[in-house]
């Protein structure tokens, strides 16, 4: 490295590559709940397929993650989607066909699925 701009060049590179948020914070978060419970109630597949969506689509502004313990183990498998300047959506007992409905639905189209929420599903 030869200069300060140099490095920053790098640094974008590597955030790009790996798919963090960039500066702007204008990108959508899918966050799957990976803790022992999540993963007993089938969040593997929920998480495979949703990263694989998400690259099939060409979704650039939106990251795949995971997280631990969300706190309700009862309603697992979790999805929380996080879109910058909106209220967290959290889907609950998710499958990898609810998952795929989500992509289409909520981030493609800007459409809650509201039936798999949180909200509507304990009523």
């Amino acid at each position: 490295m030869k200069s300060l701009e140099e490095l920053r060049a790098i640094r974008e590179s590597m955030q790009a590559q790996m798919g963090l948020r960039n500066e702007e914070g204008n990108q959508t978060r899918i966050v799957v709940g990976m803790a022992t419970c999540g993963i007993a109630s089938g969040a593997r597949p929920v998480l495979t397929a949703l990263s694989d969506i998400v690259q099939e689509k060409g979704l650039t502004n939106v990251m795949v993650t995971q997280t631990g313990c969300i706190g309700l183990c009862q309603y697992e498998p979790i999805v929380e989607v996080v879109e910058p300047g909106k209220d967290k959506v959290t889907y609950i007992k998710m499958t990898p066909e609810k998952a795929l409905e989500v992509i289409d639905q909520h981030i493609v189209r800007g459409q809650v699925v509201s039936k798999y929420t949180i909200s509507e599903m304990m009523e």
